[in-house]
């Protein structure tokens, strides 16, 4: 489970990366829910960030499968002739912004020290 803050901190990133590439973003997204477009990562990121975290790969192909197992396979608009999610072209950035927050996050913790003498 992750905290508002932390969803808020991978949000920006994510908005930042992915976002400002996206060209189904309407004028003067994101957020782009209030907007009247359906964003698969506005509606979905816990779920993304879990099935992204599940995985450790230098090719994009795992992500690519574990998303759409652990997030498509449950989604409202699955069914829907138009896709709400960038995932097609954006899926890359998208894992490199989350892998951005989560590196940085990493930084940012104190060095463990050792006890052992």
């Amino acid at each position: 489970m992750y905290t508002e803050a932390q969803l808020r901190e991978y949000l920006e990133e994510i908005r930042t990366q992915v976002c400002s590439r996206c060209v189904e973003r309407p004028p003067g997204g994101p957020p782009c829910l209030p907007m009247g477009k359906f964003c698969g990562i506005e509606l979905h990121l816990p779920e993304y960030l879990d099935a992204i975290h599940q995985i450790d790969s230098g090719v994009i192909e795992p992500y690519l499968d574990n998303m759409r197992s652990q997030v498509c396979s449950h989604c409202d608009q699955k069914e829907c002739s138009i896709c709400p999610c960038p995932m097609d072209y954006l899926s890359v950035l998208l894992v490199q912004s989350i892998e951005t927050v989560d590196q940085r996050r990493s930084e940012s913790l104190p060095a463990a020290t050792s006890s052992c003498t």
